[in-house]
């Protein structure tokens, strides 16, 4: 990562709610000391619920999102935490290389979900890079290179070996309970950026066929037949939007706007970076950003089309404006604010770090798992971790002018 100061400049000079941003910052802080564990970061904090949802466990994605912003906290107790969640994971890895959906240390209980969890693997070794940048001290790469080598090698086995992206069955990812199923936006943002950060010689393949595949409407005529197949049956059968496809199989694709893939991928450089401005003017024309920054889902699946699943209605979750179906979730705000700042558009981007203080604030500084997409009203498991930590990760970028992504 790099800092550019000149871009971050007095970001927060002159402003009233100041001091909102700065108290946010301290209960994010004091939130992810008491989810600290020997073992790593909790998801969120324990309580009979949590338990009963395995909540208090050390989660490969979302401990990997948290180190993210521990790392960059300033907090010596917090980078303690999140080198020790990698650790935890890269012990209980798979002989095949892929790292847990989640573990329990104190109960020796390893899960590796149903169909397989893919973004645990591309998360944990964004992570790991990540940490060995923010804190080369730790040499954690050095420490971690044996378990690097194998996570890599079992993610090139998930992939299509002419296309060179990754391909996964339904709720395969953090949307556990979404029919994203073939090649899925969000886990190939994060399949390109651990391309480009681990420097994979396929990079360049990964980005090119993610942007004839999930943007089919360009001038361009691919050489391949299949995929020239492909987007003809998908431009014969939607109109043209300025979102990236949130997945696109055999037959069917996804049109209900994953504004988390389309976030990644910008931010990545998976998506092409003139189009970068036209997804963010849709988000907002959809009003995705308000109450709470931001919906994941720009159109939610109804109860009865075809791309309804019954294993929808699990835990009566994923209903529309709900869940991963349209909800509100505060840490991907975090990432929605950082892909402004990094357009350029500083206002907007302070606005919505704004707005995402006042949303962790709700009930007393709760850091809601997750908000209700029409009512906003608060959803899910109290006291989540990677809600504080994608906040000081954002809060860091708008102040430092912190650059996270990789450039070019």
């Amino acid at each position: 990562m790099t800092h550019d100061p000149e871009n971050a400049g007095d970001w927060a000079a002159g402003q009233g709610d100041h001091a909102l941003l700065d108290e946010c910052y301290r209960e994010a802080l004091l939130l992810l000391r008491e989810n600290s564990t020997p073992a790593g970061v909790l998801a969120s904090a324990r309580n009979p619920r949590a338990s009963g949802r395995s909540y208090d466990s050390i989660f490969g994605r979302d401990a990997a999102i948290c180190a993210l912003g521990m790392a960059l906290s300033g907090d010596p107790e917090l980078l303690e935490a999140a080198q020790a969640g990698l650790l935890t994971l890269a012990r209980h890895q798979a002989r095949n290389g892929q790292i847990p959906k989640f573990v329990k240390p104190e109960l020796a209980e390893v899960d590796f979900w149903y169909a397989g969890c893919v973004d645990a693997t591309l998360w944990w070794l964004i992570a790991v890079h990540f940490l060995d940048r923010a804190a080369p001290e730790l040499a954690l790469a050095g420490r971690l290179s044996a378990h690097v080598v194998r996570a890599l090698n079992w993610l090139e086995c998930q992939e299509h070996q002419g296309w060179f992206l990754l391909q996964q069955n339904d709720c395969s990812d953090w949307a556990d309970i979404m029919p994203r199923s073939g090649f899925v936006l969000y886990t190939n943002a994060l399949w390109y950026w651990v391309k480009r950060v681990y420097q994979h010689p396929t990079a360049r393949e990964t980005r090119r066929f993610a942007r004839l595949i999930f943007n089919p409407f360009d001038n361009l005529v691919p050489q391949q037949k299949r995929i020239r197949l492909m987007r003809h049956y998908i431009r014969n059968g939607c109109r043209p939007a300025p979102f990236l496809l949130s997945y696109v199989n055999f037959s069917f694709w996804g049109e209900e706007i994953d504004i988390f893939g389309n976030i990644l991928a910008y931010l990545t450089g998976l998506g092409a970076p003139s189009d970068a401005c036209k997804m963010v003017a849709g988000v907002t024309a959809l009003n995705a950003n308000r109450p709470h920054p931001v919906r994941v889902v720009g159109k939610p699946i109804a109860v009865g089309s075809p791309r309804w699943r019954p294993y929808m209605q699990r835990h009566r979750q994923n209903l529309p404006w709900q869940y991963h179906n349209g909800g509100a979730w505060p840490f991907v705000g975090g990432f929605w604010v950082i892909l402004l700042s990094l357009l350029g558009e500083r206002a907007l981007a302070r606005a919505e770090l704004v707005k995402l203080a006042v949303t962790n604030r709700v009930n007393g500084w709760e850091f809601n798992e997750w908000f209700q997409g029409e009512t906003g009203e608060p959803m899910g498991m109290p006291r989540q971790s990677w809600n504080a930590a994608m906040y000081l990760l954002a809060y860091r970028v708008m102040a430092d002018g912190t650059r996270i992504f990789p450039q070019g």
